[in-house]
C-alpha cells in the first residue's frame, strides 16, 4: 500500500518540512512503508500570492496537491507564520474528508487551537510518533 501525503508547509520549505519528509523517507527505506508526496513544490514566483489572482491560483493548486492526498500533515509550529494558508489547507482536507495529523513542535506546549481541533490524532515531534500516526490510520 502507497500512502499519499501532503504536508502542509506554506511553499516556503523549512527544516521541519524537510524533516518530515526525511523521517518519511527514511521509513521507506527501512520497508515500513511506501509513500508518495503530494505537498506542493515551491511556488511558482510569478504567481504573487499578496493578489486575489494570485490568491485564487495558489488555492487551485493547494485543491489539486490534497485531493489525491489521504493523509494531511499539518505542522502546528508553523500556524502562526501562514495561518491564512494553514486555515486553508485545513478547511480543504475537512471538505475532502481527509486523514489529519498534527504534529506538535519540539517543546511547544501550546497548540492552534485551529489544528487541535481539526486534527484527527496529534503527536509529538519525532519519527516514531509521525509514522505510527500514518500507519495505524
Amino acid at each position: 500500500m502507497t500512502y499519499h501525503i501532503f504536508i502542509s508547509h506554506a511553499w516556503k520549505y523549512s527544516f521541519d518540512y524537510n524533516k518530515i519528509v526525511e523521517w518519511l523517507n527514511e521509513a521507506q527505506e527501512e520497508g515500513l512503508l511506501t509513500w508518495k508526496n503530494y505537498s506542493v513544490p515551491e511556488h511558482d514566483p510569478k504567481i504573487d500570492p499578496n493578489t486575489t489572482a494570485g490568491k485564487n491560483k495558489l488555492k487551485e493548486a493547494l485543491k489539486n496537491q490534497i485531493s489525491p492526498a489521504s493523509k494531511i500533515i499539518v505542522l502546528a509550529g508553523m500556524y502562526a507564520s501562514y495561518s491564512d494558508w494553514i486555515d486553508f489547507e485545513i478547511s480543504t482536507a475537512i471538505s475532502q474528508n481527509k486523514y489529519i495529523i498534527g504534529v506538535k513542535p519540539w517543546g511547544q506546549e501550546q497548540i492552534p487551537s485551529v489544528v487541535n481541533n481539526n486534527a484527527d490524532i496529534m503527536v509529538g515531534w519525532n519519527k516514531k510518533s509521525v509514522i505510527d500516526a500514518i500507519l495505524d490510520s
